[in-house]
């Protein structure tokens, strides 16, 4: 029992490999505009978000990214390419990866964008109503 209570106290549990607000984009599971807004979910609560890919879906975090931008709701802060050794699906030999991680900030006019954003869903919803 000492040696599990030993082993317990030498963890060591990185920061870097849980965040808050990082956002692991997949490019098959969810659609590009799902990853938007959570990405804008995210900015709102933490001040930036971390979009983190593998392999084919780099391009979707790339895509992720450009909408937030050029819509002025971010800016980049960082962009981290790497490559990581995975497991391969056929015969669990090592395959190389490539890895991106880009850190976006909110622009000074994204808390006026997400209020004129959500004035439009009620004005568009109410004229449904009616």
């Amino acid at each position: 029992m000492e040696e599990v209570t030993e082993g317990l106290n030498n963890i060591n549990i990185s920061n870097d490999s849980y965040r808050k607000n990082r956002i692991q984009v997949s490019n098959t599971k969810k659609p590009l505009f799902f990853y938007v807004n959570l990405a804008k979910r995210y900015m709102q609560q933490h001040n930036e978000v971390e979009l983190s890919a593998l392999g084919m879906a780099i391009a979707t975090v790339v895509t992720v990214a450009e909408i937030l931008k050029n819509n002025g709701f971010a800016v980049e802060k960082k962009i981290m390419t790497s490559t990581v050794e995975m497991n391969g699906e056929s015969r669990g030999r090592p395959v190389q990866k490539a890895k991106i991680e880009i850190v976006l900030e909110k622009t000074e006019n994204f808390d006026e964008l997400m209020a004129a954003a959500q004035e439009e869903r009620e004005l568009g919803y109410a004229e449904e109503q009616s």
